[in-house]
């Protein structure tokens, strides 16, 4: 850093103090209608967001950073919009196929299985432990096991996306189906309604919470997932082989390039999931403001 390196650090400082204070300013706004709010807290990350990029932007540029060290956001951006062909058959691979079929299919069998341990005393008392020891199981040890098992490609990350999501949908069902209250269920036993009566219009709709909170923490360890179980096994396609090919061959932009359109996936199903959810829990107490 030559004699312009103190003048660089009170511009960087003085950026991100006026986006921090736009952005805090932006958070005291009370808007009063419902279009207000929803505007305002879609606003402010995408204020907060583009602070940062502009931040990384300005510090790389100014200290000359080596691009193998860190890229510019224009740089990743240049690297986006030049292999899009690439990124779009690695976004099929690794989510179009492994996360979304893994995803599906370890979401509903947890859901399934969390129904029955419900009913059953003895499932509750000797699966649970069980699903909390292999959820607790690295991901690089499974995920070798399960290529060997299933071959090199998708079906072995879908499998390994399963691994990862069925115990977090278990427990958070379970949890969520012993979430009403007493005096509620004692209302439903007052009109004579049986146990799958109660479980339909009482204990699921009492669940709900839990098992959207389930599926969204799912949605991002199913991306995890797919993309770290290629790097023990893979076609020569697919998010985690390209980072970990590229990265070899000190193409940083090319792996950042990845990881955000990585990143940009995980957001959109967590959003469209949040949606979802406020749609279809729109009674719960969080919901009912203004």
């Amino acid at each position: 850093m030559d004699q312009r390196g103190p003048l660089l650090i009170l511009a960087i400082l003085a950026f991100w103090a006026a986006s921090w204070r736009l952005t805090v300013s932006l958070a005291a706004i009370e808007p009063r209608g419902r279009a207000g709010r929803v505007a305002l807290q879609v606003l402010i990350p995408i204020v907060f967001g583009v602070s940062l990029l502009f931040l990384w932007e300005f510090v790389v540029r100014a200290l000359q950073v080596p691009i193998v060290l860190l890229p510019a956001p224009s740089d990743i951006g240049v690297r986006i919009a030049s292999s899009l062909p690439i990124l779009w058959v690695d976004f099929v691979q690794t989510f179009l196929k492994a996360v979304i079929a893994g995803y599906v299919i370890g979401c509903a069998s947890g859901f399934v299985v969390a129904v029955l341990v419900d009913r059953s005393s003895f499932l509750k008392r000797g699966l649970l432990p069980v699903g909390n020891l292999v959820s607790a199981l690295p991901i690089v040890g499974v995920a070798p096991i399960m290529v060997m098992w299933f071959g090199f490609d998708w079906p072995s990350k879908a499998a390994v996306v399963v691994v990862m999501t069925f115990f977090p949908m278990l427990v958070n069902t379970v949890a969520g189906l012993s979430a009403a209250g007493a005096m509620e269920r004692d209302l439903m036993r007052t009109y004579a309604a049986g146990p799958w009566q109660s479980l339909l219009k009482l204990r699921l709709p009492a669940a709900m919470p839990f098992i959207f909170n389930a599926l969204k923490i799912n949605s991002t360890l199913a991306l995890i997932g797919a993309i770290v179980a290629e790097f023990f096994g893979t076609p020569i396609v697919g998010m985690g082989f390209r980072i970990s090919a590229e990265i070899g061959r000190m193409n940083t932009d090319m792996v950042w390039a990845e990881i955000a359109v990585a990143a940009l996936a995980g957001s959109l199903t967590y959003g469209i999931l949040s949606v979802i959810e406020r749609i279809t829990t729109f009674w719960h107490p969080s919901y009912r403001k203004g």
